[in-house]
């Protein structure tokens, strides 16, 4: 394993004794994170993909929704405890599926499930992840979920989903909002390229299919990235392989929400992928009240996309969340004090989403509701 006080790429990292006193919100860990990776490295996390208008969206959305709050409430026996899929949860917050947590940190998703358990947060492990599902699992033993990319061929996504179970993985969660990786100007711009010795631990051992010469007419990414990419019957295969609960990550449609329903998903995380897919699609926030709308209550719904703070996290669950999924703000803390920095962020939103609960008269997260939130319209 790389030398603790080095990136993964050999430079060397800023030494904390434990974690400032100015450390006092996401904002921070972000600023301070730009010292602790490289600035390649940095732009590669940071951005999104085209514009980056989905990117700014995803932030912009909370500022144009407002917490209402209830006078006289008694929140003295309140809590932030949620269930979820049957499992009980000590608060909403979940570590999202980040692919190659090694950027951040030389020990990626092994460090950072070590903070998530440190704070009784759910965990979801990528495909792409820098460490092997099993060694994450053995480091996390509350909540865990497997997030999966479909493979092109099915013997290996069947192993996949498999090996999650076996490693005591509860639940499957699909992502089908980035089939074909959306390039991102600003990681380009900044020279990224992936250091040696990060790579999808996961995928050793899946000999690649063979490629398929295009003819001059033919599309790189029509008929070439896309060519593997799933369809409803993948999907319904799926299903009918697993005995796993299968959620779907990136769903903002109504319609296919619907579909997935009634093909027997038991739940779903409205998604943009972080602004890293298509550019151009609605902050998930936007929509979610649609999706709950349309679903009813009875359906688990996460949501990522833009979470920053214990503020947004209520805001989400006013909306219809049932719980939120935070990508960037962890590997802030990740990167710059490792599980001690991922387990104070999300210590950070846990206690904001409680003083906000308080507030605003909400003394559970089951009384978060829509009249909680006054939204621009």
């Amino acid at each position: 394993m790389s030398n603790p006080d080095s990136n993964i790429n050999g430079s060397t990292r800023p030494k904390l004794q434990g974690v400032p006193a100015a450390l006092a919100c996401v904002a921070d860990y972000e600023r301070l994170a730009a010292e602790f990776v490289d600035h390649p490295i940095f732009e590669y996390l940071q951005g999104g993909s085209g514009n980056e208008q989905s990117l700014r969206d995803n932030l912009r959305v909370f500022d144009e929704c407002y917490v209402q709050n209830r006078l006289l409430a008694d929140v003295s026996q309140g809590g932030t405890h949620t269930t979820l899929l049957q499992h009980r949860l000590r608060h909403p917050i979940l570590l999202a599926p980040v692919a190659y947590q090694r950027l951040a940190h030389p020990e990626g998703e092994l460090e950072a499930a070590r903070g998530a358990d440190a704070l009784e947060a759910g965990w979801v492990t990528s495909t792409l992840s820098s460490c092997s599902l099993e060694d994450i699992a053995a480091q996390h033993q509350g909540m865990r979920w497997f997030q999966l990319y479909f493979q092109p061929q099915r013997a290996h996504t069947l192993d996949l989903v498999r090996r999650a179970q076996a490693a005591g993985y509860s639940a499957i969660v699909v992502t089908l909002d980035a089939t074909v990786q959306a390039s991102s100007r600003r990681a380009q711009r900044a020279g990224f390229a992936f250091p040696k010795g990060v790579s999808a631990v996961n995928l050793q051992g899946y000999a690649a299919p063979p490629q398929v010469a295009l003819t001059p007419e033919q599309s790189v990414i029509l008929q070439g990235a896309m060519a593997e990419a799933p369809t409803w019957q993948d999907l319904e295969w799926l299903l009918d392989n697993t005995d796993l609960p299968v959620l779907v990550k990136g769903v903002q449609r109504v319609a296919d929400a619907e579909r997935l329903l009634r093909l027997g998903v038991q739940g779903l995380v409205a998604s943009n992928h972080g602004g890293r897919a298509l550019d151009g699609m609605p902050a998930p926030l936007r929509v979610l009240p649609q999706l709950r709308q349309a679903l009813g209550k009875q359906v688990p719904i996460l949501l990522d996309s833009g979470i920053r703070s214990g503020y947004d996290v209520f805001k989400a669950l006013a909306l219809g969340a049932d719980a939120v999924l935070i990508g960037r703000p962890f590997l802030y803390g990740l990167a710059v004090a490792g599980a001690l920095g991922v387990a104070h962020v999300l210590r950070l939103l846990r206690d904001e989403l409680e003083l906000c609960m308080a507030l605003a008269g909400t003394p559970t997260v089951a009384d978060i509701g829509p009249d909680s939130v006054f939204r621009l319209d």
